[in-house]
């Protein structure tokens, strides 16, 4: 009889590994709690327009009725910094926080992939598991536009609806440590949603380092059909798309003497 294959310890951490990455079997009520607390990650981490600002006393509630989890200590420690602000203030802050920050972008396949070719493939990748499941984002926001990929989460369940965000928990990884780094609430929210998946690895701590010493990959490619605009930088719908340079002026020949016919 031969020896055990040497790649069975090999195989036994992987399945250790699997299952640990892997949300346990969650009785219903847990399911919904999970549902429930992504929705509110999704809804805080929006922009604060005159509606979702308008809603901030009916939030606070919904977070302080969460069953105590690390997650609800989280969102309820960012609901009371986002009822006591005034609404341009938030405003602001949420601008210079998401859409003025590169590290701290909620659009997650750029950490995975950059400005490269493979990020418009896994944003219609994205968009095709959505349509899968049943689900139209309406085309309002980009497929990987971090509120879009947990309403999901939540629509579609633990198992294949978390998928997106274990696959980018990198990404999140660093939006997490770019806004403890600037002292902004939001940095509850990420935390918040952390908490939901699997510890990260050795191996995601070195990729994270990485990313926030040396940045993301970076082609001078466009990511049609979402578009591009600057240097490299991609384009959230509805931004501005600055036109290509015009052409070098050309000077016109001079006029001959021959005359031209019709044409």
């Amino acid at each position: 009889m031969s020896p055990l294959p040497t790649t069975i310890p090999a195989l036994v951490r992987t399945r250790v590994r699997a299952a640990v990455r892997r949300p346990s079997r969650l009785t219903p009520e847990e399911t919904a709690g999970r549902a429930l607390t992504l929705r509110l990650v999704s809804l805080l981490l929006q922009y604060p327009d005159e509606e979702l600002t308008d809603a901030r006393a009916e939030l606070t509630t919904v977070v302080a009725a969460l069953p105590d989890t690390p997650a609800a200590q989280r969102l309820t420690r960012f609901a009371g910094w986002f009822a006591a602000q005034e609404p341009e203030a938030l405003q602001r802050h949420y601008v210079e926080m998401f859409d003025l920050r590169r590290k701290s972008s909620l659009y997650l396949t750029y950490y995975l992939h950059g400005d490269t070719r493979r990020r418009g493939m896994a944003l219609l990748t994205l968009n095709q598991r959505y349509r899968a499941a049943g689900w139209d984002t309406d085309g309002g926001e980009l497929p990987d536009h971090l509120p879009v990929v947990l309403e999901f989460a939540a629509l579609a369940g633990p198992g294949g609806g978390e998928a997106p965000l274990r696959q980018h928990r990198r990404g999140l990884e660093l939006i997490h440590r770019a806004l403890t780094d600037a002292d902004s609430p939001y940095r509850h929210v990420l935390a918040a949603l952390l908490t939901l998946l699997p510890p990260p690895t050795d191996a995601d701590r070195a990729a994270v380092a990485r990313l926030a010493a040396e940045g993301p990959p970076n082609e001078d490619v466009g990511l049609d059909p979402y578009g591009t605009y600057g240097d490299g930088e991609f384009a959230p719908p509805g931004a501005f798309v600055p036109p290509p340079p015009a052409p070098p002026t050309r000077v016109p020949p001079a006029p001959t003497s021959r005359t031209e016919g019709p044409r």
